[in-house]
């Protein structure tokens, strides 16, 4: 009887706290499941779509898991397991209905680059922890919509990264390709340590292996041509492995997979263990890469996720997709070994192969599941130079030409942020690249931004607002400063330079800031106008806010500038008429002269076109 009623007090706590995460994700617009939306009137005609799409998935899923393992440095059936947990728990959550997940190119040499760079850790150890934290952060992240900050990456990083990761991922495959053996000592860990290396191996090449790496290739890039719709990469492995099969017969021995074999008991990693001595220590070493790995795949989601809903005529929520990424990454944490991400290769060929619902990913993982369980025996005869082979081919087709030269022609801002993210990819670890390249271009994004700029007007003989055409004008006692664009921290030095050069008129008395097109005041802009207030005041002058919408005047006013300014020496902008908040201030700025007129001109930066006001 104890032993019931603790069952149904475990039962009833589980209950309640379900209905609070419902209740909570619920508030923060996230659907605790959403596979039932997916399926109402579901059909017979809708099934046989599916499945049909589903295997098609699992044909390219299943050799592609294996050979993304291989890019990580971990195990095969890592690869398998992840491709087949992930495809099965994402459709849950999602809102997407045809994005397959499990391993990708991006997110496995990024574990790679990391563990190269940390040779005392081990990698088979550590992944337990760190999918669990990838999962953790993507659905903190989601809750938090973060997937909202997507489309302010530069697209020019990503491009970046990719063709780098690319690089890198070719020349770190040569090695099992040829078929070179790398000597004694340490493998390199560096891009240029391994291709120095390779190359002075050559000699020493295995030519079984480079035949079947030629093999593969040819067949690759020809069935690509010559057949697009066949599964190429299950074609290729099955005949390039029965290949390497027959030259061993001849005495043509081969690299194979023969440690690699796998049967079901092998395919549940070893749990995340936060009950460990060193398990703060795990937590501290891995979570910067775990950042990485989670933004990259937070990013890799979004993008194939929009393309997709955009070809099929639906819309998909970011957010909820980076909720479904987060669940399937912590139950990768637990059932397999490899953080999950979407796949470009594999959620495109969902999509052309007919898949109406997110079924297909079900019926995909189960079939990758099924297949782990079946062909497991038979790793140990694929020889590693055909995976190499594919991994090779795989990453030149990630190598956009076109966005290249789009990224490098564009402007100069981004071509420097394409060469140095490339570049970075080559040198550090690509966690580290990815955030060198996303820094540099928000430095020169703000860099461009923090430019406010002036230009100078006049009132002609007519009475109306003109552009001065030369510099012979009078020195005007007042002069209204027109302030376009943002005055957030980035531009707040250089408004305040523009403004004391304006202030260098020694006739000057009087300054009318003109805040109608200011945008993005924040504290460093607030004191820096705060400083110019007290100098100019220091030296008799006088400064007037005119044309303050509710957003500035909302800044001015929690920071109490307005009293430091005057209640008197500010006024508000108006949508109707934009042009009365200035006359009111030139009012004022009368009343403080003591004259009733006054000579006026209008200062603005001679790069933006002036508009009247």
């Amino acid at each position: 009887m104890n032993l019931r009623r603790q069952l149904q007090d475990i039962g009833s706590m589980g209950t309640s706290l379900w209905g609070h995460a419902r209740d909570f994700l619920a508030t923060n617009q996230i659907e605790p499941l959403m596979l039932p939306r997916h399926l109402r009137g579901y059909r017979k005609a809708d099934l046989k779509a599916d499945s049909r799409a589903g295997l098609t998935t699992a044909l390219l899923a299943f050799p592609q898991a294996m050979a993304f393992a291989v890019v990580a440095g971990l195990p095969l059936v890592y690869g398998i397991t992840c491709s087949a947990v992930a495809a099965l728990v994402a459709p849950l959550f999602s809102s997407s209905r045809h994005t397959i997940l499990g391993p990708t190119n991006a997110t496995a040499f990024m574990i790679f680059s990391f563990f190269a760079a940390n040779p005392r850790m081990e990698p088979v150890e550590q992944m337990p922890m760190l999918v669990f934290l990838v999962g953790v952060l993507l659905m903190l992240g989601s809750v938090l919509r973060v997937a909202d900050l997507a489309q302010y990456i530069s697209r020019t990083v990503m491009v970046a990264y990719i063709t780098g990761a690319a690089v890198q991922m070719m020349v770190n495959q040569l090695v099992p390709a040829l078929g070179v053996q790398m000597g004694d000592g340490l493998a390199p860990r560096t891009f240029l340590g391994t291709l120095y290396r390779v190359v002075t191996e050559i000699p020493a090449l295995n030519w079984a292996s480079l035949l079947l790496t030629v093999f593969s290739v040819a067949g690759y890039f020809g069935l690509k041509r010559l057949r697009p719709n066949w599964p190429r990469f299950a074609m290729v492995l099955v005949a390039s492995s029965l290949l390497g099969l027959l030259l061993s017969r001849l005495h043509a021995p081969v690299a194979t997979f023969s440690e690699g074999v796998f049967d079901w008991g092998d395919m549940i990693p070893p749990f995340p263990d936060f009950t460990s001595w060193n398990a703060a220590a795990q937590f501290s070493q891995l979570f910067g890469v775990a950042v990485a790995v989670a933004f990259v795949s937070m990013l890799e989601s979004n993008a194939m996720a929009k393309s997709l809903a955009s070809r099929a005529n639906y819309r998909v929520d970011g957010n909820q997709d980076m909720f479904s990424l987060g669940a399937s990454n912590l139950a990768c944490a637990y059932l397999s070994g490899m953080p999950a991400s979407n796949s470009l290769t594999r959620s495109a060929l969902n999509y052309e192969s007919g898949a109406r619902t997110p079924m297909s990913s079900m019926i995909s993982g189960a079939l990758c599941l099924v297949g782990a369980l079946v062909l497991g025996p038979f790793i140990q005869y694929v020889p590693k130079s055909v995976l190499a082979a594919l991994v090779i081919c795989v990453a030149l087709s990630l190598i956009s030409k076109r966005q290249i030269r789009i990224c490098m022609r564009s402007t100069k801002s981004d071509a420097v942020v394409f060469v140095v993210t490339f570049a970075a990819t080559l040198m550090v670890p690509l966690h580290v690249a990815i955030f060198t390249g996303i820094g540099l271009s928000v430095m020169l994004y703000i860099r461009k931004a923090s430019q406010p700029s002036l230009v100078e007007y006049t009132f002609n003989q007519e009475g109306n607002l003109a552009e001065l055409e030369n510099a012979d004008r009078q020195h005007p006692s007042i002069s209204i400063v027109h302030v376009e664009g943002d005055l957030f921290f980035g531009a707040a030095e250089l408004f305040r330079t523009q403004i004391q050069r304006t202030c260098s008129d020694p006739n000057l008395r009087i300054i009318i800031l003109r805040l109608k097109n200011a945008r993005h005041l924040d504290a460093t802009s607030v004191m820096a106008l705060e400083e110019l207030i007290k100098v100019m005041r220091s030296n008799g002058r006088d400064l007037i806010v005119s044309g303050a919408m509710k957003d500035v005047y909302r800044v001015l006013r929690d920071s109490g500038l307005i009293e430091v300014l005057g209640r008197d020496n500010i006024f508000m902008g108006s949508a109707a008429n934009p042009n009365i908040s200035t006359r009111n201030a030139l009012k004022r700025a009368q009343e403080i002269l003591g004259v009733k007129e006054a000579n006026v001109q209008i200062y603005y930066d001679p790069r933006h076109q002036a508009t009247k006001g």
